[in-house]
């Protein structure tokens, strides 16, 4: 597939997951716009080695004016945004019993608002041109839950809900689609350090590993080209079959 001429935005592109869908994407062609909190100069001279095209905004996806600049400054250099991939998140574990208020706020204000914030400015884009492709992140969790990350998988299945009822509210020109990974080897899931409970997961996964942010990518990327042209509202599984819905 080729990308040339079309524009992407990528959240979360510093590293794991969201870097990789910015090198994929930029791989086949794509003008990439790489946003994070922090910068994001590995990913952007990593495109740029390739021969990619790539620039980076710095946000905090859940202030919404900081949001709203963003895109505000995107349509002005660009004119049309044909993908988004939001990967932007934070993972949370803890005993509920022992969850502070505010550490549910802060997931919830990163995995799910954030997702609200940067994907109605992405529809309110698309929807000028008449066409677009939204990708979000969810995650197998969001399927069956897990003890000690309610507050996670909370974000995560409200993520499956703005999906459906985007696909919805912007069909036929939009699709909106999620990832839903399984643990994936990034820094997030510290698979170097984790606990021999969290390594003995690997071997209740069919495919008796965890999976890698390429192989995550692939699939975002798929889905922004043509053989993503009929799947909508869908969370797909990218999970090695940890999850079976």
């Amino acid at each position: 597939m080729s990308f040339k001429g079309k524009n992407a935005l990528v959240t979360g592109g510093r590293q794991g997951i969201g870097r990789a869908c910015a090198e994929s994407l930029a791989a086949e062609g794509a003008n990439v716009t790489v946003v994070d909190l922090l910068d994001c100069n590995e990913t952007i001279n990593a495109i740029a080695t390739a021969g990619g095209m790539a620039e980076q905004m710095t946000c905090d996806v859940t202030d919404e004016r900081a949001v709203v600049a963003v895109f505000e400054k995107y349509s002005f250099a660009s004119n049309q945004l044909d993908f988004l991939v939001h990967c932007a998140g934070i993972i949370h574990e803890c005993p509920l019993l022992e969850t502070p208020v505010s550490d549910f706020d802060r997931v919830i204000a990163v995995n799910l608002r954030g997702t609200f914030l940067v994907g109605r400015e992405a529809l309110r884009c698309m929807s000028r041109a008449g066409s677009g492709r939204v990708i979000l992140t969810s995650s197998d969790l969001a399927y069956y839950g897990r003890e000690t990350f309610s507050a996670y998988v909370a974000s995560k299945h409200g993520v499956l809900g703005l999906v459906r009822s985007w696909a919805i509210e912007f069909g036929p020109s939009i699709n909106v689609n999620a990832l839903c990974p399984g643990p994936t080897d990034t820094a997030m899931l510290d698979a170097d350090n984790m606990t021999p409970e969290w390594r003995e997961k690997e071997l209740d996964i069919p495919l008796r590993r965890f999976g890698r942010p390429e192989e995550i990518a692939r699939m975002a990327t798929f889905l922004c080209g043509e053989g993503g042209a009929y799947i909508t509202g869908q969370g797909l599984g990218v999970n090695g079959g940890s999850v079976m819905p």
